[in-house]
């Protein structure tokens, strides 16, 4: 949930100092990621920390090196006039504030399981901005039905984590749109219960991640199935993607819905593309519900969102956007213009 530089961890500008190793290797021998949630956090938030080369944070100049970073392939530099729009305080601390579910492939994931580096699709976007408007996006974990009250809260500045775009969410925040897709049904390798669309969720137990708009498809759909006839969908809803995966492996539920994107890039990589298969189902290519799905930014700062969609625009315009969802197999999500709050509903 693979690339260069930016995107595998590894600190940006060319190889670490003496000092800057032994302080990420003591923050990963103190605190290594499975003994608890909030180390977990911590450990992302000091690894993104160290890619800005032991600059301070406070310096805006120097938040981001000069000569760039290179995402995708693509070379990115700081576009001045997009820094001098950005608020005072992003500027003066340097970095945005970026809360994220992790894992969630292929959005953000673990770049190796045990260490704290990170990559995906929106991280690696999360980098790209912030090589684009001269700060750094640093991510920190934090469960998913726990990030917009995290962000109301002051705690952080923006969320990417593959968040759907909704009029109800844009009460709360406002959303810079990169993306298009709908949900995807995932189901074990062979398709036991012959799962073809969201009819045949009916009457069979179905997993989820709680908060997410794949929940929101679910219970919408129940009164299809009452009209059909048919029992309704006994939804099961997990803290993590991840974990309705495992209860999929374990034949807990029938069926698992998550994003299109998250779905294939799943399909394809668990256990070498042998545990899962993706609903091919005619009438959805695209995924069920198809809706714009966006970097949520907090109305308190509403001079980041207008930066961060001019930065947006920007990676469309050079084809930097094209190539980081290609990476992750999932080119056709891409838009062509970096809109605000696009959804209708």
């Amino acid at each position: 949930m693979k690339a260069s530089c930016v995107t595998c961890g590894k600190f940006v500008g060319g190889e670490p100092t003496a000092r800057q190793f032994r302080e990420k290797r003591s923050v990963l021998h103190t605190h290594p990621w499975r003994r608890a949630v909030a180390a977990t956090a911590l450990l992302i938030t000091a690894a993104t920390t160290l890619s800005g080369c032991g600059t301070d944070p406070g310096d805006s100049d120097t938040a981001v090196p000069a000569v760039g970073v290179t995402v995708a392939g693509v070379r990115i530099t700081r576009d001045a006039k997009l820094h001098a729009a950005l608020p005072a305080a992003v500027r003066s601390a340097g970095a945005v504030r970026v809360a994220t579910d992790v894992p969630y492939a292929p959005f953000v994931m673990f770049a190796t399981e045990g260490q704290p580096e990170l990559t995906g699709l929106d991280y690696d976007l999360g980098q790209a901005l912030g090589a684009k408007l001269g700060v750094r996006f640093t991510f920190t974990a934090q469960k998913f039905d726990g990030i917009v009250p995290a962000i109301q809260a002051g705690k952080f500045d923006a969320v990417m984590s593959a968040m759907t775009d909704t009029k109800e969410r844009q009460q709360v925040l406002d959303f810079v749109d990169y993306s298009v897709s709908g949900s995807g049904i995932l189901v074990t390798e062979g398709n036991p219960h012959h799962i073809t669309g969201l009819d045949d969720l009916c009457g069979k137990k179905v997993g989820a991640e709680a908060a997410t708009h794949q929940l929101d498809v679910l219970k919408a759909h129940q009164a299809a199935c009452r009209d059909a006839g048919k029992e309704p969908v006994t939804i099961q809803t997990f803290p993590k993607d991840s974990d309705a995966q495992l209860a999929l492996r374990s034949r807990k539920v029938a069926a698992d819905l998550l994003t299109k994107p998250a779905a294939g890039w799943t399909a394809m990589t668990a256990d070498g593309g042998r545990a899962f298969e993706v609903v091919d189902d005619p009438e959805a290519v695209g995924g069920y519900e198809a809706t714009p799905n966006g970097i949520g930014v907090t109305k308190r700062l509403p001079g980041l969102t207008d930066a961060i969609q001019k930065a947006v625009q920007a990676l469309i315009d050079n084809g930097t956007l094209r190539r980081i969802c290609a990476k992750y197999g999932v080119a056709s999500i891409a838009v062509r213009e970096a809109t605000k709050n696009a959804a209708v509903s």
